[in-house]
């Protein structure tokens, strides 16, 4: 789809100015001298000036598209936005090849803008012509190559492909790289995505053998759930880097439940990102840091890291950033530590971190750097170097990279350089730049590049996931929501909603609803004291702020006393509220109090939440998050990653909880959450879960359909 736009044969500028200092003359300046080696058509309908050849840096200038002799691979459209969608249909007559629209103009104005985007997006789909923008800096390609963009200056080859929805922090990306000599392979400035939207390019660049890892500056994803279920694929075999800005939860809707209330924008792309195998940056300097790794080194075998050092103090540091990071010191095998013995002074340290001592130059760091490499132990190497008045810098970077270089395989290891320190490293940060390695000022970056790594090799050695199926009811569910539409209503409370739970396989205790009081004592000397009993109405969720919950009931007399305060409490404080009855109910004895639960979120659909209850998750907000569907292995980890984990793994003697009975019962409410996409909202709260072997019970549940 997109090979118009990564390999045109011929380019128009349709918009060229002959005016400097305009965009229409930036932008074929800069596909001149980015040495595009196929033809450059200027297009403008006005006359040259009197006594002026119509041409514009030496090129012929075309009052129109139609006069362009020959077919066009990519048009760059730089126009007033009233103008555009002019210029888009001679492209489309013209067999344009893709159309990059820079022009400003369209949804950032308002309501007309967004309806020229959409009229831009159809005519992208009837003429098979993909469109970038509009309201773009352009698009950047080292391959070809060409520079259709407004920026200041071209960077240099690399292999790193980076899309961004912010033209300005493309300016701002690009200067950084250029200073620190880090090289692209396709750089494009998204805009407005009327048409081409991020998963375009990232299936483009998938299998582009010019790059080797993706970064991404989103502001907002246009399809969720495809984004996770395609990016998941990608990932497995090219790392993707995003930093994502927006954020926050200000300006949602009004939500119901806990779960709606504990979940936000950030949760969900946080969730997102982590299922689809995204490594997230937290700044500029930690997209770069991450993508140089990926770009320059190849992934390691392990998590495994030996430590050079020319410094005690920095060695030192490199060690905790290393375990803070999740990684491991290497254990540096007896023949390793011989071999260090033989070739370092007497008072150097052949352990882990290898201390080369202050008046090591570059063949002892040589010596020391290819003992470790060597080492079936070692997986990675973060190599450190102080200036010292004997070191020898250049030479030194020079030694690691060739060493590096000559690595005998079959597996390679990744190497990293921390050169500390700014006036006396220009030279060596050349060096590491232009022969690969990537170099960090800091241990505690270097770890945090290393561990990027190590997730990104064990996340591809993981198989996809695979999405359990159980045998469920739909038919009553569909029934019931049915019913509850049928009634004029949107909520579900407690009392329908049991039900639900049976028919998705999630046990619930046994209940009735109750009419009156003497049904109430009636049901609940069946099933045997102590019972609960809540007040039974569509229109009353929260049945505790109403006084609508009584647990421990004990005699025939505390229930018909329970039954009648409820009704009074209820009709007193809801006088509109619609009341059924109450629920009579077997009161769960034992277990530990766990909400679960669901929140729509706009752009990636179900997000399920999972956490204790009671003060952990109203005081605590100890949760975690998952996009549905998800796999038992998600399941477990969304239980694993609460702070609070410890209490169901059991503490002091407690009997560990049924976690396979927990992850289950997630995954039985992800299905159900994926089958019925008009849930928008959910909990079960609490669900009680026993010890092992025992399993759980849903005790409560609401649910709101989408209005």
């Amino acid at each position: 789809m997109l090979d118009s736009l990564f390999n045109p044969q011929s380019v128009a500028i349709i918009g060229a100015s002959r005016t400097e200092g305009k965009l229409g003359y930036a932008i074929l300046a800069n596909m001149i001298e980015s040495q595009f080696s196929g033809p450059i058509y200027p297009i403008n309908p006005a006359p040259p000036p009197p006594g002026e050849t119509n041409e514009i840096l030496g090129r012929p200038v075309y009052a129109a598209l139609a006069d362009v002799p020959g077919p066009i691979g990519l048009a760059v459209i730089v126009i007033p936005a009233s103008q555009v969608m002019g210029a888009l249909e001679e492209c489309a007559a013209k067999k344009v090849g893709a159309v990059i629209v820079i022009s400003a103009g369209f949804r950032e104005t308002g309501r007309e803008g967004l309806k020229l985007e959409r009229r831009m997006a159809e005519l992208a789909e009837k003429h098979h012509m993909p469109i970038v923008g509009p309201n773009c800096l352009g698009v950047i390609d080292t391959v070809v190559p060409y520079n259709a963009s407004f920026a200041i200056g071209m960077p240099r080859p690399g292999h790193i492909a980076f899309m961004s929805q912010s033209g300005a922090l493309c300016t701002g990306i690009l200067d950084v790289a250029l200073a620190q000599n880090i090289g692209f392979s396709r750089f494009v400035s998204l805009g407005n995505k009327a048409h081409l939207n991020e998963l375009h390019f990232l299936e483009s660049w998938a299998d582009d053998p010019h790059t080797k890892v993706m970064m991404a500056y989103l502001e907002g994803i246009v399809d969720g759930e495809r984004f996770i279920r395609e990016a998941r694929r990608i990932t497995k075999h090219k790392p993707i880097i995003a930093i994502k800005s927006g954020t926050t939860s200000g300006g949602s809707r009004a939500v119901s439940s806990h779960t709606g209330t504990l979940a936000g924008s950030e949760r969900a792309y946080e969730a997102a990102f982590k299922q689809a195998g995204l490594l997230r940056a937290g700044s500029i300097s930690d997209l770069f840091d991450l993508a140089i790794a990926f770009a320059r080194q190849p992934l390691p075998p392990g998590n495994r890291v030996a430590i050079i050092t020319n410094a005690g103090g920095p060695g030192i540091m490199a060690t905790d950033a290393l375990e803070k990071a999740g990684l491991s010191l290497a254990t540096l095998n007896p023949a390793t530590q011989e071999t260090l013995r033989q070739v370092l002074p007497a008072a150097a340290s052949v352990l882990n971190p290898i201390d080369v001592l202050g008046d090591a130059r570059s063949d002892r760091y040589k010596a020391a750097f290819l003992a470790a490499l060597a080492d079936d132990n070692v997986d990675a190497l973060v190599v450190i170097l102080t200036p010292q008045f004997m070191t020898e810098i250049e030479e030194t970077a020079h030694a690691l990279a060739d060493a590096a270089e000559t690595q005998p395989g079959p597996v390679l290891k990744p190497v990293m350089a921390c050169f500390i320190g700014e006036a006396h490293m220009k030279e060596s940060q050349r060096i590491f730049s232009e022969r690969s390695i990537p170099s960090y000022p800091t241990p505690e970056r270097a770890a945090a590049a290393m561990r990027a790594m190590v997730t990104q090799a064990a996340w591809a050695a993981e198989p996809l996931p695979k999405f359990e199926r159980f045998e469920v009811d739909c038919e009553t569910v569909a029934r019931i929501f049915a019913e509850v539409r049928a009634d004029g209503r949107i909520k579900i409370g407690d009392t329908e909603s049991r039900d639900i739970l049976t028919a998705y396989g999630i046990r619930v205790p046994q209940s009735k609803l109750c009419a009156s009081a003497e049904e109430a004592v009636a049901f609940a000397d069946e099933i045997g004291y102590p019972v609960v009993m809540k007040i039974a109405s569509p229109d009353i969720l929260h049945k505790t702020d109403v006084g609508g919950v009584r647990v421990g009931i004990q005699s025939p007399s505390e229930a018909r006393d329970a039954f009648d305060l409820m009704l009074y409490r209820a009709q007193k404080f809801q006088p509109n509220a619609q009341i059924w009855g109450c629920l009579v109910q077997e009161q769960v004895r034992g277990g530990k109090e766990i909400i679960t639960g669901m929140n729509r979120d706009p752009q990636f659909g179900p997000l399920v939440m999972f956490g204790l209850g009671g003060i952990y998750v109203e005081v605590l907000k100890d949760v975690s998050f998952r996009i549905a569907p998800f796999d038992r292995k998600e399941a477990m980890a969304m239980i694993q990653e609460i702070r609070s984990f410890g209490l169901l793994r059991g503490v002091r003697g407690e009997p560990p909880a049924d976690l396979d009975a927990v992850a289950e019962t997630l995954l039985r409410l992800s299905q159900l959450v994926t089958d019925f996409p008009e849930i928008v909202e959910m909990d079960i709260n609490p669900l009680m879960v026993f010890e092992k072997g025992r399993g759980a019970m849903g005790v409560d549940m609401r649910l709101v359909l989408k209005s």
